[in-house]
């Protein structure tokens, strides 16, 4: 395209009609002013945190449900809540949210506390200190706030399961040296099974209490995309049924609401690219593939070099094959090393990166019992041919694979 047809087509971009009044209200981002279908959650995650506002220390917290469900949601919600009314009545409480799972921010017990004490005004290096500089830096910054500090753990089990959970028995015994301060935890969980991998001895400081999410049904979802599309887009603008296939869709993957609300703006962005003035059922299906194959190949780049090659491998083997065992994974993995000259990991190391891949749902990885001769595990691959393609490439292109 020449740079005057390309001027052109921004100007035409410009004047054109869009379908989008407020595309912000299909983001993950966004907060509505009525929260649909969490009441019960609501109601009493705030219950739980009110004793705050009299200067008692809540109990410790958990939220669990699957993605999309709400969780941060609501305790973004009920927190902004209770910090409004906090400050209205000049009541000491401070309430700190994290999110475990972002990248050096809080993906280390290091960078957590770093994070946390800076949230308190203390000024600490993201690196470089010993881990009881750290712990006491953060100590002392809770002594000088006063009053009730609540910590919010986005994500935690992600945290936990990359550096165990010593650093959440630490937190929990915070309140046994302090006079003036006290502390609680509140975490937000994906896994509803996080507890069952803790250490007895952190679990029973915790002595949590617990907030159970349970994912949308198609009805749900439905009534929370229409809340949306009021705000998110031009009257008119949609086709009957997209709403429901959306809603549809969104109910098979474990009720997931993100999911809905990014196949409904998927679509919108499709139709406007294709200069249609209604967004189709037709544009939801290929939001659909957009969606799987963006999320699929983004995980993937993203992921350490050995675990581009133990995929490849994977992909390579599985073209003619339904299943295939971990120990053949490794012999291929390792000729394919030398192939690109590169060092291989144990065994037991890309056992490891299988699991992680399995975990991010690139493959599937089910243990199989051989009786008296141990046990293994059959790996599977249910990719698109478009999405294995893609893959294939990427790794061919990062190390010269012929």
């Amino acid at each position: 395209m020449s740079q005057s047809n390309l001027k052109s087509m921004f100007s035409n971009y410009i004047d054109k009609d869009s379908v989008f009044k407020n595309k912000d209200a299909l983001t993950t981002s966004y907060k509505p002013d009525n929260i649909l279908h969490r009441e019960e959650q609501i109601n009493d995650l705030a219950s739980i945190l009110a004793p705050s506002l009299k200067g008692n220390d809540p109990s410790n917290v958990f939220l669990y449900g699957s993605v999309g469900t709400g969780k941060t949601l609501v305790v973004q919600h009920v927190t902004d809540e209770l910090r409004s009314v906090a400050s209205e009545q000049e009541i000491d409480l401070n309430i700190l949210y994290i999110n475990c799972k972002m990248k050096k921010v809080a993906d280390t017990e290091y960078r957590l506390l770093a994070k946390l004490a800076r949230q308190l005004g203390e000024e600490v290096p993201s690196t470089g200190l010993p881990t009881d500089e750290i712990y006491n830096r953060f100590f002392e910054a809770l002594k000088d706030q006063g009053g009730v500090v609540v910590i919010a753990l986005d994500e935690i089990d992600a945290l936990v399961k990359k550096v165990g959970d010593e650093f959440l028995y630490n937190l929990t015994r915070i309140n046994d040296d302090l006079e003036d301060t006290k502390v609680s935890i509140l975490g937000i969980s994906n896994d509803l099974n996080f507890t069952d991998y803790m250490d007895s001895r952190v679990k029973s400081s915790l002595s949590e209490e617990e907030i159970i999410f349970a994912p949308y049904n198609a009805i749900e979802l439905r009534e929370i995309l229409r809340d949306r599309t009021e705000k998110a887009f031009v009257e008119g603008s949609l086709q009957d049924g997209v709403i429901s296939k959306c809603s549809a869709l969104a109910a098979q993957e474990h009720g997931d609401a993100r999911r809905a609300l990014d196949l409904l703006r998927v679509a919108g962005e499709l139709a406007e690219r294709s200069e249609v003035e209604k967004i189709e059922k037709e544009h939801v299906n290929k939001a659909q593939s957009k969606i799987e194959r963006d999320r699929v190949v983004e995980t993937v780049r993203s992921q350490p070099k050995h675990s581009k090659l133990v995929l490849y491998t994977i992909l390579d083997m599985t073209e003619d094959k339904d299943e295939i065992a971990t120990g053949d994974v490794y012999s291929e993995y390792k000729e394919l090393c030398q192939g690109v000259d590169v060092s291989e990991l144990t065994q037991r190391r890309v056992s490891g990166l299988i699991s992680e891949l399995d975990m991010l749902g690139v493959v599937n990885a089910k243990v199989i019992s051989k009786g008296r001769y141990g046990r293994t595990r059959q790996i599977s691959v249910d990719l698109s041919e478009n999405i294995r393609s893609r893959l294939e490439e990427m790794v061919e292109e990062k190390f010269y694979i012929e």
